[in-house]
């Protein structure tokens, strides 16, 4: 397992979002000193109140980019900030294309030891291989949304752009991240919808036992990040970032009755597709390199979210 270099000051693009607070928190809890930024969301969330400086940035202004980067003297930036499409797709292409160059701009100019930034597992859409590891070619099949269009083209993209600048890109390709913090209603993941319709007292639409999928809890994403940020040395360029190990909707039905005790909760026989292995995420990288093992199982997962949820709106 790598040895972490001693305190730094590490930014965090977009960090008031779910995955971006995680990440803040494990930094912190590494030690080091994090700077956040926020453009819209403002909300500072309880586990991280009094432990990061917040700035308010529009990542694609340029100049207000870089004099943050100078101002708190950053050693490393992890990139997470993004934007949600639209009907027109060119208004988010440009503002996260934006973004991503003023953020690479940054490092090169302040010479950063380590630039991560975020991808996505949606990368591996069209993969048949399973589980879905980084050395697998990736299939030109047409992917399924336009974010994660934006995330492929992301990893060439900074992989070029940071080439010979003494800069080391960390490409991370995150799974199904969800938990505190997510949208309770979100259509990129069935876990909070379902849970929110239970805590109403609603019963949730039935899911297919067998379905699932490499759903990682976010204080688990969170740390996965921190520990590549800071590991002293990493072996590859790209990780995948997730638990390493897929869940089926029957043991997250399990999971909620568990920490809900008393639902009636139904489910239907098998998987909706027929049969066939839900695909998910190989994780050896990231643990040989950085130590990392999920801190939840789905159980735990789903507790804490629950107990999370009893005194938070997200």
């Amino acid at each position: 397992m790598s040895k972490k270099f001693g305190a730094r000051t590490i930014l965090v693009t977009g960090g008031l979002g779910m995955i971006g607070a995680h990440a803040a928190r494990a930094l912190a809890d590494l030690g080091h000193r994090v700077v956040v930024t926020a453009h819209r969301r403002t909300g500072v969330p309880s586990f991280l109140a009094g432990r990061v400086s917040v700035e308010s940035l529009d990542v694609t202004d340029r100049a207000a980019f870089l004099a943050l980067a100078d101002r708190h003297e950053i050693s490393d930036i992890v990139h997470l900030a993004g934007s949600v499409p639209g009907t027109d797709p060119l208004p988010y292409l440009r503002t996260d294309t934006t973004g991503l160059l003023n953020a690479l701009d940054a490092a090169r100019a302040r010479g950063v030891r380590r630039f991560a930034v975020a991808s996505s597992l949606g990368v591996y859409v069209g993969c048949s291989e399973i589980p879905w590891h980084e050395g697998l070619a990736l299939s030109p099949a047409g992917l399924p949304h336009l974010i994660v269009a934006f995330k492929k083209a992301v990893e060439p993209l900074t992989t070029h752009a940071l080439r010979d600048s003494g800069v080391e890109p960390v490409v991370l390709r995150i799974g199904s991240v969800w938990g505190p913090l997510m949208d309770p209603e979100s259509p990129f993941n069935h876990v909070p919808p379902y849970l929110s319709a239970v805590r109403r007292g609603d019963r949730p639409r039935p899911l297919h036992a067998d379905d699932g999928g490499d759903w990682c809890y976010a204080p688990d994403a969170g740390r996965a990040i921190a520990l590549l940020t800071t590991a002293q040395t990493l072996r590859h360029t790209i990780y995948n970032v997730s638990g390493g190990r897929p869940f089926t909707n029957r043991e997250f039905v399990d999971a909620v009755q568990a920490a809900m005790p008393g639902q009636r909760l139904d489910l239907l026989p098998g998987r909706q597709a027929g049969a066939g292995a839900n695909p998910y995420l190989d994780t050896s990288r990231l643990s040989h390199d950085t130590g990392f093992s999920p801190a939840f199982d789905l159980a735990a997962a789903v507790a804490d979210y629950v107990a999370w949820r009893a005194v938070n709106p997200r």
